[in-house]
């Protein structure tokens, strides 16, 4: 059985390094974003951010949204921990709420003026379980609220699906001190996350309640929508 990927002390230390060097357009993600974001969010909004361990989008939409609050959720307790240090070193102790848990450990009302859920849903398995989550953070969104989301997509019965994963090994290899045999590796644990199609996803957010559905991302096997609570 193929290991799977663990978000532990080690991951979230390693996790910016990494995540650079597998979405090497990550910055260019989180910026489009915010911007995403931005478009329909007013000032003092209420914005939920899921799977935030690591921090960096909560850095990026604290920085240029100075009168947002931000509820930062992940099951990740060391992931969030790495997330609560860089924010709190920039931006003190009271913008952010860190909650240990998913979107449904949240209350469920409508009390939320944005989301994000960045590079989250590859990660859950199977797709009742993907528009599970979906639908609870739609359930604690206002209507008309922005939401954006990135994954992984892909078909694996595509023959350009190994393309891209081809162009993503070689980026490895050039970029890293891994040799080719360690990447080969970390390839077979990438390949075993819960893949779908783009199409499939912008179907999975129309089941959940969302609309306006736009992709306005794409790196390799990587995809962003962005979209509003209807």
């Amino acid at each position: 059985m193929t290991e799977r990927l663990t978000f532990d002390v080690d991951t979230a230390t390693e996790y910016d390094r990494g995540i650079r060097r597998t979405l090497p357009t990550y910055d260019g993600l989180v910026r489009l974003s915010n911007t995403a974001l931005r478009r329909r969010a007013g000032e003092n909004s209420e914005v939920l951010v899921i799977g935030a361990g690591g921090g960096n989008e909560l850095l990026e939409f604290a920085e240029h949204n100075p009168t947002w609050a931000f509820t930062a959720v992940d099951p990740s307790e060391p992931m969030l921990k790495e997330a609560r240090v860089k924010v709190e070193g920039r931006f003190g102790t009271e913008r952010v709420d860190y909650v240990v848990g998913s979107a449904g450990d949240l209350p469920a009302e409508n009390s939320f003026d944005a989301a994000s859920c960045l590079l989250v849903l590859h990660f859950i398995d199977g797709v009742e379980e993907k528009v599970t989550l979906l639908r609870e953070i739609r359930l604690r969104l206002k209507p008309g609220a922005p939401f954006v989301i990135a994954s992984m997509a892909g078909n694996r019965n595509d023959p350009s699906f190994d393309e891209l994963f081809g162009l993503w090994r070689q980026s490895w290899i050039d970029r890293s001190s891994l040799s080719e045999a360690q990447v080969l590796e970390m390839e077979k644990t990438v390949r075993a996350l819960s893949f779908i199609t783009g199409d499939e996803i912008e179907g999975l957010l129309r089941e959940a309640g969302f609309g306006h559905i736009t992709q306005f991302f794409q790196t390799t096997f990587f995809s962003g929508w962005m979209c509003v609570a209807d």
